[in-house]
């Protein structure tokens, strides 16, 4: 997808079924499927206000080295990451659709320190998913007031010690 940065890939036991769930619950739109003679994945990409995601199948080999891709399904739930997802408006009802279709929201809908709004939700492998909304600005002084975290816009502001 053009103008996107970064794209993150996603690996699923049921890939075909991710990009189903995916759509339904987060409202994720098909940019590209590509499919094999036998109807499986080749190569996904999903979009989602600008951003994209690649959804593939588990799998090893040559590419990656000797890098396995799982699902947090098939290693007992483990995540290295986390993919989190802007939303202008609506993170609420966001929530609640995900949670309808089928998402175990893992953390409700709360107001962080940081400015945002932001819930989790686990889609039916074990990604985490995180959301966010903007709802108020950042302030580093009312951070490190209420907090006593130490809010630096550098590493070269930040004592490592």
């Amino acid at each position: 997808m053009a103008g996107a940065a970064f794209t993150a890939s996603v690996f699923y036991r049921d890939p075909l079924a991710a990009l189903n769930w995916l759509r339904a619950a987060f409202g994720f739109e098909i940019a590209t499927l590509i499919t094999d003679a036998e109807g499986r994945l080749a190569y996904s990409e999903m979009s989602f206000r600008g951003g994209s995601l690649q959804v593939a199948a588990e799998w090893e080999g040559a590419i990656v080295g000797p890098a396995r891709m799982r699902s947090p399904a098939t290693v007992e739930g483990v995540n290295t990451q986390f993919l989190r997802v802007h939303l202008a408006e609506g993170i609420d009802a966001h929530c609640e659709h995900a949670r309808a279709a089928g998402a175990r929201v893992v953390a409700e809908p709360e107001d962080q320190f940081y400015g945002d709004r932001v819930y989790r939700a686990l889609d039916p492998e074990g990604h985490v998913w995180t959301f966010t909304q903007p709802v108020s600005a950042f302030d580093p002084q009312a951070v490190e007031a209420k907090l006593g975290f130490r809010a630096a816009a550098s590493l070269e502001e930040v004592d490592h010690g």
